[in-house]
């Protein structure tokens, strides 16, 4: 399968989706921090490239329930609406095969509920991190490997300038369990 992970720096599933004989590459503004088949750039310029699925990863920022505080100066300002007119596009795109990953958020609201919520704990890695699947023609991600110690490690992540890239990348158990599963 011809596969795009969109707004996707990190590489690991794009790399695990490789692993398994797949034409996948990763898409994001800044580069990939990985060896691998990577476009930087704006996700539009290459969307309408033929691709059998899509596996989004789109900014949540402004969207995000962990925001919502800020909510009212992001609907002021048109941050929020962009970031829901860029996850609506993508949800929209002529894809046969789409999951658009996001945390719990406005999503559920502006559009529909999603499909399947998973944790990391359900995928081999002890941590707790609400995870949001909006799926087009895939089935929900079975659990691969549940784990007890069960901590909010993302959530109590102190500020820094990397925070945000840091919260955003994809546990391996998950990536893997996309490859294999959907694959």
């Amino acid at each position: 399968m011809k596969i795009l992970i969109a707004c996707e720096f990190s590489g690991i599933v794009r790399d695990a989706f490789i692993k398994k004989g797949h034409d996948a590459i990763s898409c994001d503004l800044i580069k990939t921090e990985s060896k691998g088949p990577h476009y930087t750039g704006d996700i539009r310029d290459i969307i309408d490239d033929q691709w059998d699925m899509m596996i989004a990863f789109p900014p949540c920022t402004d969207i995000a329930v962990s925001g919502a505080r800020w909510f009212w100066y992001k609907k002021q300002d048109g941050r929020q609406q962009a970031a829901v007119d860029f996850f609506m596009m993508l949800a929209n795109v002529d894809i046969n095969k789409i999951c658009i990953e996001n945390p719990v958020g406005i999503m559920s609201t502006e559009w529909r509920k999603p499909d399947h919520i998973i944790q990391p704990w359900q995928f081999g890695h002890g941590e707790v991190k609400k995870t949001c699947l909006w799926l087009k023609n895939l089935p929900l991600l079975r659990a691969t490997n549940i784990v007890n110690g069960r901590e909010p490690r993302i959530w109590k992540m102190p500020p820094s300038k990397d925070r945000s890239k840091l919260r955003s990348i994809t546990y391996q158990g998950i990536a893997d369990a996309m490859a294999e599963q959907w694959g």
